[in-house]
């Protein structure tokens, strides 16, 4: 068997995939995208299957290393992330071939169903009580919200008491028992998640989840010894390599790996057993489309530490088009009691729409940013 070709496809809300097809008809599918730089890993991707064209899909292994090693200059958010994709579709491709889920073929699965989250609030959250009441009737067993708006260096604590009033609410809203994670999302600097870390720790919450940057992930030390709350961090950091010194330096609880974004199946799959290793557990991050979904739970299957997945069902970025919109059988992700089933079909478990894909591709491609956040003083603030 031989790869013969293969398409990407840009469609909203802001995700990538790609299509790798082979000479005997069997296709894979990955979703190798960057928020906000879909244009950008689309173009890595472009230039990464100069190597795969004419070889033999089943060789994922040596695929990986050829990608990964064969480049001078490697590692990062984007090539990191075409390298995901394509590894993704490989193991969608070998799982077909064998007609078996991927899962079967990393040593077959540790548990039946994965335990999932919803997303509720916004870049700006407000009103999130009621909202996480809602989830909860839904039959989700745990939210999680961004803490806070824009934080300066230091910054007023009328912030840090309007995110106690937030968790305040959700709690009162939903009991004691209800899982609730907080997201810095690399927004506070160290001096004020201190101050938020032990504002939060009455609440019991699930996680907080990039309290600090990741390139300040040293300053975790600091914040784990102001709070007892599980730290969560990984979504910006690709590799096992990344990795490394964050499980060695001991202040991380929950690694948060994104399937899409760290090297795909391959890499994540040896992410998750070097957590295991240093007793931490993994909760994937994954506020992207059904494929990336996909893989994410293939590999929860395998992975004794995995403990929570996040899925974007319903996410305030999924604008005009959402998680299930692009998969032939929606049922596929049915989510009971907080939780969702491992796929069984052959591959990632999953029946691209493909029809359905090309005509959002071609009518309505996204070109989706981020938004520019700034301080009062006109300063850049972290989004």
């Amino acid at each position: 068997m031989k790869i013969t070709k293969f398409e990407t496809f840009i469609v909203p809300p802001r995700w990538l995939f790609l299509k790798i097809e082979t000479d005997e008809g069997i296709v894979g599918w990955g979703e190798p995208v960057i928020e906000g730089k879909a244009h950008t890993v689309q173009a890595a991707v472009d230039e990464l299957m100069d190597l795969l064209i004419g070889k033999d899909p089943l060789r994922i292994e040596d695929h990986w290393q050829v990608m990964y090693r064969g480049g001078f200059y490697r590692g990062g958010s984007i090539l990191m992330s075409a390298i995901a994709g394509i590894d993704q579709a490989l193991w969608d491709i070998k799982g077909k071939y064998f007609n078996a889920p991927i899962y079967q073929l990393l040593g077959g699965a540790c548990r039946d169903s994965m335990r999932v989250y919803s997303w509720i609030g916004g870049d700006r959250p407000s009103d999130v009580g009621l909202a996480a009441l809602e989830k909860q009737q839904q039959g989700f067993t745990a939210v999680k919200m961004n803490a806070t708006e824009e934080m300066q260096y230091i910054d007023s604590y009328h912030k840090v008491d309007q995110v106690v009033e937030r968790i305040a609410a959700i709690r009162t809203e939903t009991g004691p028992n209800f899982g609730i994670g907080v997201d810095f999302h690399g927004r506070v600097h160290k001096p004020m998640a201190k101050v938020l870390a032990k504002a939060l720790e009455p609440f019991r919450l699930m996680f907080i989840e990039e309290p600090v940057l990741p390139e300040n992930n040293e300053a975790l030390r600091d914040i784990a010894n102001h709070t007892s709350t599980p730290i969560a961090t990984g979504e910006r950091m690709f590799s096992r390599w990344d990795f490394k010194s964050l499980l060695e330096d001991g202040y991380v609880d929950i690694i948060q790996p994104d399937l899409s974004h760290a090297g795909g199946i391959t890499e994540c799959k040896k992410i998750f057993a070097m957590a295991e290793a240093y007793d931490v557990a993994v909760a994937p991050h994954c506020p992207l489309g059904p494929i990336a979904l996909a893989a994410c739970l293939q590999v929860d299957a395998t992975a004794h530490n995995a403990v929570i997945q996040e899925q974007s069902l319903g996410i305030h970025y999924n604008q005009g088009n959402d998680l299930l919109d692009y998969v032939t059988d929606p049922n596929v992700f049915a989510y009971e009691d907080g939780h969702v089933k491992i796929p069984q079909g052959p591959g990632l478990g999953i029946t691209v729409n493909e029809e359905y894909v090309r005509k959002m591709a071609s009518e309505a491609p996204h070109r989706w940013r981020n938004p520019i956040w700034r301080h009062k003083d006109g300063s850049v603030a972290e989004w």
